[in-house]
């Protein structure tokens, strides 16, 4: 990105297809109108050779008259269509430009705020006086980058939502001053929609839909969500459709992106944050095919139609394009909608408990999907009284972010987990490096970024919940210079744990909001149960190779691995009994 200028933005902007507009791609108006302008010429040129044959030498002065007066209409007929093609042209550079400088202008004065405030700040020997000076340029250039997201709009909005939700990573002035864009989604016309599903299907949404609401039910950053019917079948379907927008300016945003993150590591090299636009740049384009999305939701439908005892449901998929896509309507409420749980007798303890075991069988399971972005909204809870175990279903949306975790990977993390229930710091040490490469050193941060808790908290009971005390602890130590050995830590473990640990850290928050009677003992009892799942897997894996189990050697290995496995599993169970004793007593009681 070295070298980037408003020319080049200008020019790399031009070169990405437009989404057609209802008034028709210009070339080939341009094409018809030339075409029909000749044929309009070669009418009246014939007519006037027609006339010449009855004339007379006023004919002859008429007929130059009418001669010219065609070759000017058509002259200014060419000179319209040309104007009306490179306005829009100029148009499209014009706001390309105009994105372009709105993301450099800001970047640059927001790297001229931190340097000069840091410059002040090693003259400054109160302390106090440094850690207020650099919250306000924190605040001020969080404020600036805010209105700089929300007018580019498009893939501006979705990082903004990213790193709202970084707070283990970025200052709280920034996590907080973002949190607004979770709930300022664009929203496409009716009239861009219906141009976009014509363009790409070469059908009306009359053709195939007898009704299609104009409102979405839902808007996201990269698409929105209509409710229809289909008209042959009757079925209530949703429509999930991308922003017509987003193809014009994705790559130029893309682009934008990169340069900003490749210009912060210039003047802080040591916040190198350059892993994050890379992940976009890898991510986005999954997120953008709406087909591979629908692939992904057969597969984790499919993957879970064999655990029948997992309340999970996901939506039918009827048929999907690139920037379209057809499911069933399933619906439902919020996981953090405690008003609506309440209401319906739905217990909160049970919604967590099947969160844990549904995402912890995505990262432990066997060839499993792993689901990289379930947040808040993309997860509903719906009332099933006829659900065995529970009298609620998990509907799980927005499939377009799926990845696969290696074996060997998700056998040294369920390892590494298991030493962190039993507060092992030697094995805890040997597995974190197993999954990340990180050295001594490093292994505290690691540690904590991957369970979100302080690491004086690892060495005795994970399982505690999180105290005010110890988030704020946290919060200190970000500020007071770990900051930066996170960043750089995060730019080199591999980007299959990055999305693990964006994974966790959205259950976590998901969990947290539950606000559980239990707290987080019952879902690290669940990890634990997936853990040992995935290790005793691996021993019996392992014992095969050299036999039969039923060799003495090898059913002792047998035996050893399976007693290791049901100590974890009687402890859930026995925490779960007594869970369902204390609920019935509170029936009683209640």
């Amino acid at each position: 990105m070295k070298g980037f200028n408003f020319a080049m933005a200008s020019a790399f902007a031009r070169s990405i297809p437009r989404v057609a507009s209802t008034r028709g791609v210009w070339t080939c108006r341009q094409c018809l109108l030339q075409s029909r302008g000749s044929r309009i010429g070669d009418q009246l040129r014939g007519y006037a050779r027609r006339s010449n044959a009855y004339g007379n030498g006023s004919a002859k002065s008429a007929k130059s008259k009418r001669r010219g007066r065609v070759i000017v209409a058509t002259a200014g007929g060419a000179l319209g269509v040309t104007a009306v093609a490179f306005t829009d042209d100029v148009r499209h550079a014009y706001e390309a430009v105009e994105r372009t400088g709105r993301v450099v202008s800001t970047l640059a004065v927001c790297i001229n705020d931190y340097r000069v405030t840091l410059n002040q700040n090693e003259k400054t020997k109160d302390e106090e006086e440094r850690n207020v000076s650099l919250k306000a340029c924190h605040q001020r250039c969080a404020n600036r980058t805010l209105k700089v997201l929300e007018k580019n709009g498009s893939i501006f909005i979705k990082l903004g939502q990213h790193l709202s939700a970084m707070n283990y990573l970025l200052p709280l002035e920034w996590t907080t001053t973002f949190i607004p864009l979770q709930d300022k989604c664009p929203v496409s016309s009716f009239e861009s929609i219906e141009a976009m599903f014509e363009q790409d299907t070469g059908e009306q949404l009359s053709d195939y839909f007898s009704e299609f609401e104009h409102q979405p039910i839902g808007a996201a950053s990269l698409a929105q969500v209509h409710l229809a019917t289909v008209k042959e079948t009757g079925q209530k379907v949703a429509v999930k459709v991308q922003h017509p927008t987003l193809a014009e300016w994705a790559g130029l945003d893309l682009a934008l992106t990169s340069f900003t993150f490749s210009t912060l590591k210039r003047f802080f090299p040591e916040y190198d944050l350059e892993w994050l636009s890379s992940e976009m740049e890898y991510s986005l384009p999954q997120e953008l095919d709406f087909a591979l999305e629908g692939q992904n939701a057969i597969r984790a439908k499919e993957y879970f139609s064999h655990i029948p005892e997992l309340p999970l449901v996901v939506p039918d998929v009827i048929w999907a394009k690139k920037r379209i896509l057809v499911m069933e309507n399933v619906s439902g409420h919020r996981p953090d909608d405690l008003e609506f749980l309440d209401a319906n007798g739905i217990d909160r303890d049970e919604v967590s408990a099947a969160l844990a075991r549904i995402f912890n069988e995505m990262i432990f399971g066997t060839d499993a999907p792993l689901h990289c972005d379930p947040h808040g909204g993309n997860i509903a809870i719906r009332k099933n009284p006829n659900r065995r175990g529970c009298n609620f279903d998990v509907i799980l949306y927005d499939h377009g972010l799926y990845r696969d975790i290696p074996i060997d990977l998700r056998r040294s993390y369920a390892k590494l987990w298991l030493a962190v229930i039993d507060a092992d710091e030697e094995r805890m040490r040997k597995y974190a490096k197993e999954v990340a490469g990180v050295n001594d050193e490093q292994f505290p941060l690691f540690a904590s970024a991957i369970t979100g808790r302080d690491y004086s908290v690892l060495k005795k009971n994970v399982a505690q919940a999180r105290s005010s005390e110890e988030k704020k602890n946290i919060n200190t130590a970000l500020g007071e210079g770990m900051l930066q050995q996170l960043v750089q830590l995060l730019g080199q473990v591999p980007r299959i744990i990055l999305l693990i640990l964006k994974t966790n850290d959205l259950t976590r928050s998901l969990d947290e909001n539950l606000q559980t009677r239990q707290g987080p003992v019952r879902t690290f009892l669940i990890l634990a149960r997936y853990c040992s799942r995935t290790v005793f897997e691996e021993q019996v894996e392992e014992l095969r190779k050299r036999g039969s189990l039923l060799w003495p050697r090898n059913l002792v290995g047998l035996l050893g691995a399976w007693l290791g496995y049901v100590r974890v599993e009687v402890k859930l169970e026995a925490f779960e009994f007594w869970l369902a004793v204390k609920r019935g007593w509170q029936d009683v009681v209640g």
